[in-house]
C-alpha cells in the first residue's frame, strides 16, 4: 500500500464506524422512548379490586365503564357472549341483583408490555338470592385481558366460567 491509501482507508473505516454507532444510538433512542414503564404484576392484579368495588356499587354502568368499547365478555352465569356496551350493561343489570362479592383464590399475571397485560386464575363469588337472602358461593376460572387506552386500563376481554364438577 502506498502512504496515500492508508489515510484514505482509515477515513472510510472511521466514517463507517461512526455511521454504525449513530444508527445504533438512534435505535436505542427509539426503543427506549416508551411513554411509561411496564406496570407491576401487583398493579395489574389490583385492577380486579377496582372491578370488584364497581360491583359493590350495584351500578351496571359503572362496571361497564371499566370495559373497552370493543370488549368481549364471556360471563360466568350467562350463555350469551357480550360484545358491546349495551350487552355488558344488560349482563351486569342481572348479575348485580345477586349482590356479588368476589375474592381471588389464585392469580397469575403476565405483563406483556407497558400497555397490555393478562390476569388469569380462580375466584369465588358470594351471591345472595334477592328473593330469600340465601347466600351461595360460586367458584370460577377467569381471564382478564387489559389494555391501556387513553391513559386508562380497560378490560378488552373477560372470560369467566364456573369450575367444572369433580
Amino acid at each position: 500500500m502506498t502512504r496515500r491509501s492508508i489515510p484514505k482507508r482509515a477515513a472510510i473505516v472511521t466514517a463507517a464506524a461512526l455511521a454504525a454507532v449513530g444508527t445504533f444510538a438512534a435505535g436505542v433512542s427509539l426503543a427506549g422512548s416508551q411513554d411509561e414503564a411496564e406496570p407491576s404484576k401487583k398493579q395489574i392484579a389490583g385492577l380486579f379490586d377496582t372491578w370488584n368495588a364497581a360491583l359493590q356499587t350495584g351500578d351496571s354502568e359503572k362496571v361497564a365503564d371499566l370495559y373497552a368499547k370493543d370488549a368481549v365478555l364471556l360471563p360466568t352465569v350467562s350463555n350469551k357472549i357480550r360484545t358491546d356496551r349495551a350487552e355488558i350493561v344488560d349482563y351486569f343489570d342481572h348479575f348485580l341483583e345477586n349482590k356479588p362479592v368476589g375474592t381471588k383464590v389464585e392469580t397469575i399475571v403476565d405483563v406483556l408490555d407497558s400497555n397490555t397485560a393478562i390476569d388469569t386464575g380462580v375466584y369465588e363469588f358470594t351471591l345472595t338470592d334477592p328473593e330469600n337472602g340465601k347466600k351461595r358461593v360460586v367458584k370460577a376460572r377467569y381471564t382478564y385481558e387489559y389494555e391501556k387506552r387513553g391513559g386508562q386500563w380497560k378490560i378488552v376481554n373477560h372470560h369467566s366460567s364456573a369450575m367444572p364438577e369433580g
